[in-house]
Order: C-alpha cells, then structure tokens, then sequence
C-alpha cells in the first residue's frame, strides 16, 4: 500500500549559499537533491519553511537577534534560493522565527494528516535537527534524506545522523533520495 508523505523542505534561503555568512557545506547537492525530489512527482504534498528572526525575541533570541543584525535585515539572504520559485509558486511557505518547523500550526497539521514526514534542507545541526526531534516527540514517523540536507560541516552533518540513528528504525529511517525514490525507503 503506498504511503502519503510530506515533503518537508527546511529553510532553504541564501544566506546558507556558497560565500554567505551561515553557508553550509553541501548546499548545492542538498538543493540539487531537493529539486530531485519535486522534479520527481514522488510528493503530493510538499511545504517550504524559512528562518526569519522574531520582531518580538524573548530570552537568548535577544542575544541571537544582536549578534546576527545585519544578517536580519538583509533581505536577500532571507530570501529562498532561486532554484526553488517555480515550486513555491505550486506550494506553501511558512514562516518561524524559532528551530523547529514543527512550532508552525500548519506544518503540524500536515504532519499528522501525512503516514511520514521526508525531512531535507539546512542546517543539519540545528533547524533539521530540531525539526526532527520534535517530529518525534510528536510521534510522527520521521525519512531523513540526508543527501538533501546539509549542514556547516562535513564533521558536524555526520554528528546528526549519528545521533538520529539511535532514534531507528521505528522514529527515523535515514536514506537517500536515491534509496527514496527507488522504493528503497520502505513501503511508498
């Protein structure tokens, strides 16, 4: 029987690009793979995130707010890359000023309405990781596509999918797009 997954598409904006300030070591093949996946026709249901920082920050979001001013309110660096236009035009983007895309309402109800939740985008150690706990917590079986996910360094994307792996096989499967989109990935 073929499941219905999300595709859940995190925070994929310039400022994690080649060059920028919070650029992420394999942006290019972690976008390459995502635009893979909706190329693919594999996803009826497909979000977009973005991390814009809170007008309204509370406790270490002051601190995180001061620090990364500049970056803040640079609206080219907060905006999506590009690449991804065309698919933004077919589906929706939300909005958060936190980690995890699960604080968005609707990222959540789409969740639960979903079998599974494939996970791709950036920063591995930080958004997606958030991300995917709280998809667990949730108890929402979590795909992480870790070829379309990239983090600050090689070092630190190999740390998440360490510490997911202890979260298999029941919360995470960790697989490629590859291994996804052949059926690899359990029953789809």
């Amino acid at each position: 029987m073929k499941k219905k997954d999300l595709l859940l598409i995190i925070d994929m904006q310039n400022v994690y690009t080649a060059g920028q300030d919070w650029a992420c070591c394999r942006i290019r093949q972690a976008a390459d793979s995502i635009l893979r996946l909706l190329s693919s026709g594999a996803f009826e249901d497909v979000i977009f995130t973005r991390f814009l920082a809170s007008q309204s920050p509370s406790g270490v979001w002051k601190e995180y707010n001061r620090v990364n001013e500049a970056i803040n309110r640079d609206p080219w660096k907060n905006e999506m890359m590009p690449e991804f236009a065309p698919f933004l035009e077919r589906y929706p983007l939300f909005t958060k000023s936190v980690y995890s895309s699960f604080a968005i309402p609707e990222v959540q109800k789409a969740a639960r309405s979903a079998d599974r939740v494939a996970v791709a985008g950036v920063v591995a150690e930080c958004c997606v990781l958030s991300t995917v706990l709280a998809g667990v917590d949730a108890g929402i079986p979590i795909l992480y596509l870790k070829d379309a996910v990239s983090g600050l360094t090689p070092e630190s994307e190999r740390a998440v999918q360490d510490i997911l792996s202890g979260f298999e096989p029941l919360h995470v499967r960790i697989l490629s797009v590859s291994d996804y989109l052949s059926g690899h990935g359990g029953a789809r």
